[in-house]
């Protein structure tokens, strides 16, 4: 009678075990992320409206989510996929402690490096990773001796799931960043997923690759967040993207793989949320959250009016003291005036790498007047804004060229320099490599660079030129590996203060050069 009692319950235990097993399964795991942010920690303007973004905001929007997710049982994880150098002068001037200072105390758990964390010195570099309290992962870095000089990921276990996140790369760095990348090489990193994932996989459910690679709808082209999802590598569950400045619309899913990419500047922050059972990611849903963008909805009073997109978030006053401290470092400089302009000077993206405007024009012909060179080359990348009509503050110049690179000097022969030429005409319409001179006039060539003017003159290949352009470009950035070849010496004039002091020696600017020097 006894063993015909215990059956009954027995079964009923175990039932209930398998019940609760299969409950202890469903996870849920939030992963939110901005890319690019290159230090815009304060709210900021844009043409759809004015204080937008900004790390005081994006906390208070982190806290909300993690409050509602952490309420019903899931977990959250906060991501940065790189660049958080290098755009916003009160940040540029500060190493970008402003934005890793919010960082830390919006608690991110993780950020991989962009390449424009390469932008400033080696010794820069370590100092930013010593100060952040969250880990900076890379695992397709190798320095000199073969070693990677970086934690290559981190692992979180939150009891019911655990996530391993590993950080990349794009090998463009190795063109974009010469300077202070030098040394330290990218491996491919399809080649580094192989490897890595499945050996993740072992310790976590969740494998995230966070990445600056950027996106390409170009299937076939390497080296991209596309690319990495097309190799439909085992185990690898996430893709949490920047560099490209992609706003997604909704996020791809390729085999198993799911990327993101959040556009830029934190004007959003992106939110997948996932369900994970029996060690299976079963529901994934993503989604852009505006971080108090806005619309117009008409004049009022002569002034345009605007809405939220989606309700004001308001800021965390104790982010937002952080951030005005900072701001107010060194603000007496950053507002001095400089100069004057009675019209826009443009800098567009867009532009700047397709074709000449005013402010490259003004740009290169300020090389060329510090320095009395002959010909003046820069690249379409290094300017990264516009100047509006009236005074030009030194802040305005700094948001203009942020890159902090000093001018170099090259004595070449006319021969040396068509050979330049030829590689220059080669940069294709939208990449920062696009070329600007300074009294030098050419066409593009099936065969090369044509019709080669300097100062009006044809080209003397026989004669001896003076060039100046940036380190960046002489010591290969951009694929300009041909000056890299060329002996010259870094004059240590930085563009910034040479843009400044040349604008200082021009009254008001009513307009500047506006004839095409490069015809394509």
């Amino acid at each position: 009678m006894r063993r015909r009692f215990l059956r009954p319950v027995w079964g009923v235990a175990v039932l209930l075990l398998l019940l609760l097993g299969v409950m202890a399964e469903a996870s849920q795991l939030t992963i939110l992320h901005v890319n690019d942010t290159h230090g815009h920690a304060w709210p900021f303007d844009v043409s759809d409206g004015p204080s937008v973004g900004g790390f005081a905001p994006l906390s208070t929007l982190v806290d909300r989510i993690r409050r509602e997710v952490e309420s019903k049982g899931g977990h959250v994880i906060l991501l940065h996929a790189g660049d958080f150098n290098t755009g916003v002068p009160e940040s540029d001037q500060s190493d970008a402690m402003p934005d890793i200072v919010a960082m830390n105390m919006i608690r991110f758990d993780a950020a991989t490096l962009g390449n424009h964390e390469f932008d400033k010195p080696r010794e820069v570099l370590k100092r930013q990773l010593d100060f952040a309290r969250f880990p900076v992962v890379n695992a397709n870095l190798v320095d000199s001796m073969g070693f990677n000089p970086l934690k290559p990921y981190v692992v979180k276990d939150f009891g019911d799931v655990s996530v391993a996140i590993y950080g990349l790369l794009t090998p463009e760095t190795a063109q974009l960043e010469p300077v202070h990348l030098k040394g330290w090489t990218l491996e491919d990193p399809v080649g580094v997923s192989r490897r890595l994932v499945p050996r993740l996989k072992n310790r976590a459910r969740v494998v995230i690759a966070l990445t600056h690679l950027g996106w390409s709808d170009d299937p076939s082209l390497p080296g991209t967040s596309r690319a990495l999802a097309e190799a439909r590598i085992p185990g690898l569950d996430v893709i949490v993207d920047g560099h490209s400045h992609t706003l997604f619309k909704e996020a791809p899913t390729i085999g198993h793989t799911t990327v993101v990419q959040a556009g830029d500047w934190g004007r959003y922050l992106g939110r997948l949320d996932l369900t994970i059972e029996d060690g299976r990611i079963t529901r994934r849903s993503w989604r852009a959250i505006p971080v108090n963008l806005k619309r117009a909805v008409g004049p009022g009073g002569g002034k345009r009016v605007f809405e939220f997109l989606e309700g004001e978030i308001p800021s965390d006053p104790k982010v937002e003291a952080a951030l005005d401290y900072f701001k107010r470092v060194g603000r007496e400089r950053l507002d001095a005036v400089v100069g004057r302009t009675r019209v826009l000077l443009d800098g567009e993206r867009e532009r700047v790498r397709s074709m000449d405007t005013n402010l490259t024009n003004l740009v290169a012909d300020a090389m060329r007047w510090k320095v009395g060179a002959d010909v003046a080359l820069l690249n379409g990348g290094a300017v990264r804004a516009s100047i509006s009509p009236g005074d030009v503050t030194y802040r305005d110049v700094l948001t203009v060229l942020p890159f902090g690179s000093t001018l170099y000097v090259v004595e070449l022969t006319g021969e040396q320099l068509k050979r330049v030429l030829d590689f220059a005409v080669t940069v294709p319409a939208g990449k920062g490599g696009w070329p600007h001179f300074s009294n030098l006039t050419l066409r593009r060539g099936a065969s090369g660079a044509q019709d080669v003017r300097v100062g009006g003159k044809p080209l003397d290949m026989g004669a001896r030129y003076r060039l100046v352009t940036f380190n960046y470009l002489a010591l290969g950035g951009d694929g300009y590996q041909v000056l890299k070849e060329l002996k010259g010496y870094d004059t240590g004039f930085v563009d910034a203060a040479v843009l400044a002091e040349f604008m200082g020696t021009q009254g008001e600017i009513s307009g500047w050069d506006g004839s095409q020097r490069y015809v394509p």
